[in-house]
């Protein structure tokens, strides 16, 4: 079995911070019986004896095992679905995206993978369309939690917990919807920012406060899970992390699953949308690229849809 190692850096999304990934192609290094992996690297950098370790733990399927990854099951719903990725606050791009879906997929079930607000210029229009699709449990219209939805719940319930975070990562854009200024006085002063909180929920309202608290963290059909960030890839998916499924986990990009399950995701920018892996990622940066990307997923069809690209 011939192998070759290349290594790139490409940015950690949300973290701002650098990451070191590995890819296997069919040139120049190899993979010998004993389990060991050479790899020709034409320059030393510290952070690739890391990448070639994920490339090796990706090939044999487990840490320090040589028994070889197993096949991955194709995705098999037991319904089909469409679903959509990361809309920040681009509602004029959703009603673009239902004219590019084709007529056959009409009255399928719809999940929304989280982050309607912050960032974009039209949070709480995208609020109250969703609101209105989906008013209940029963709907077949499902709309999962967002880290952002969790950041803004976060500074309503504790004004001081994280709010320039929230307020870095959008919350300004989602602020500016609601028609509520940011306070004049200083940014450390607890009483301004519990009086910026009593006017964002004002102007929210408790319908749409209480909507937004019953987001469900997944959704599951057949082997396919939608989250909005990510798994734990060495944990069953019944027993992820809340904090996981919300923020990401740093070995969901690079470690294979064994169990067979399809993790279908937003939270991370990828240029277009695919799947590899046991993965289907579908956020493509909406708010910034004017690309919405949507998929429809069926026992025999995976295909996908994106604005922005005529």
């Amino acid at each position: 079995m011939q192998i070759s190692v290349r290594t790139w850096r490409a940015p950690a999304w949300e973290s701002g911070q650098e990451q070191v990934y590995a890819r296997a192609t069919s040139e120049n290094t190899e993979l010998r019986s004993d389990g060991h992996v050479f790899a020709h690297i034409d320059r030393q950098n510290t952070g690739w004896l890391a990448a070639v370790k994920e490339l090796w733990k990706h090939i044999s399927g487990h840490k320090g095992s040589t028994e070889p990854a197993r096949s991955i099951s194709p995705p098999q719903p037991e319904q089909s679905v469409l679903v959509i990725g990361d809309l920040h606050g681009s509602s004029d791009l959703l009603f673009e995206l239902d004219r590019l879906i084709d007529g056959k997929h009409r009255g399928w079930p719809v999940i929304f993978l989280g982050d309607y607000i912050d960032r974009g210029e039209k949070s709480r229009d995208l609020l109250e369309m969703l609101m209105q699709a989906s008013p209940d449990a029963s709907s077949s219209i499902i709309c999962l939690m967002g880290n952002h939805e969790r950041m803004l719940l976060d500074f309503l319930d504790d004004p001081m917990t994280g709010p320039r975070r929230w307020l870095r990562y959008g919350g300004l854009q989602t602020l500016a919807s609601f028609g509520v200024p940011l306070p004049r006085s200083n940014s450390d002063d607890a009483q301004a920012f519990e009086e910026l909180r009593d006017r964002l929920a004002e102007a929210m309202g408790p319908e749409m406060i209480t909507w937004l608290r019953q987001r469900p963290l997944f959704w599951r059909t057949g082997n396919l899970w939608f989250v909005h960030a990510g798994a734990d890839p060495d944990l069953p998916m019944e027993d992820q992390d809340p904090d996981v499924l919300l923020w990401g986990h740093r070995r969901f990009r690079t470690q294979v699953r064994r169990d067979g399950q399809w993790v279908v995701h937003g939270h991370t920018i990828v240029e277009t949308p695919h799947a590899q892996d046991g993965r289907i990622a579908l956020d493509t940066g909406a708010y910034a690229t004017g690309r919405l990307s949507a998929a429809a997923i069926s026992t025999n069809e995976l295909k996908f849809f994106q604005t922005g690209t005529d």
